[in-house]
């Protein structure tokens, strides 16, 4: 058990401990589900889903010791698994995740003063929450499964920093992804470096990156986009038309 005095007091320090919980958490109900749908078999005991402050995710029972020594996620997520659609089941659990996120950051915030918890409640608001970022992008959605008997296919999926991308793989590869992966992005219009906590697109024709203010693009525009082709690509079509 970590030491009250190691937990987290300032709120940049909480705040950095909730987006690595959040991170952890998104990962698993999204580029991990298959893995995390795996894990939560309802013939095993009482599941709970855990983001840890290294941005990891693990699925286990509950803590033994009461109380334990931070609030609880849900309790029994894996009972539900297989009595709901899969898409629904785990909008569920990203509800229950946002719930438990919270509580956790407001249990390390509680000696905060009032204007450092509204700074900290801020702070996180202008995060997507876990159940926008699973069922804003079309992951669950659009990704292949073995009954449809498609051994790869091109869809399009959004990160857990809510960037859009086109792939071809195979389902049993996974859509493992971490932020070191896209350390050296630069942005294809602007040049700039990528940021998690900013919209990025990719282009299907030549598989650069932009920011999608650069090109004028929203989360929620791209997610009507079947294949994104960028300005310049668009450009170099339309003279060959």
């Amino acid at each position: 058990m970590a030491s009250i005095d190691s937990s987290p007091r300032t709120v940049e320090d909480i705040f950095k401990d909730y987006k690595a919980r959040r991170s952890g958490v998104v990962q698993a109900l999204t580029f991990d589900v298959d893995e995390f749908y795996a894990l939560c078999d309802p013939e095993k005991e009482n599941l709970c889903l855990y983001g840890h402050p290294n941005g990891s995710w693990h699925v286990a029972m509950p803590a033994e010791e009461v109380p334990p020594e931070l609030p609880e996620p849900a309790l029994g997520i894996n009972f539900a698994r297989d009595g709901m659609n899969r898409r629904d089941w785990l909008a569920l659990v990203a509800v229950h995740s946002d719930s438990w996120l919270l509580s956790v950051a407001f249990y390390f915030g509680a000696s905060l003063n009032r204007n450092d918890r509204k700074r900290l409640f801020s702070m996180i608001n202008d995060l997507p929450t876990v159940f926008e970022a699973v069922t804003q992008g079309k992951l669950v959605k659009d990704k292949p499964t073995m009954d449809s008997g498609s051994k790869s296919k091109s869809s399009t999926k959004r990160s857990i920093d809510g960037q859009v991308r086109n792939d071809l793989r195979p389902r049993d590869e996974g859509y493992v992804e971490d932020d070191d992966e896209h350390s050296e992005t630069l942005c294809g219009s602007c040049g700039g470096n990528y940021n998690a906590d900013e919209f990025w697109i990719g282009c299907d024709i030549c598989e650069r990156w932009f920011h999608g203010k650069c090109v004028k693009i929203t989360p929620a525009k791209a997610e009507s986009i079947k294949q994104y082709e960028c300005p310049s690509c668009s450009l170099k079509k339309g003279r060959l038309n």
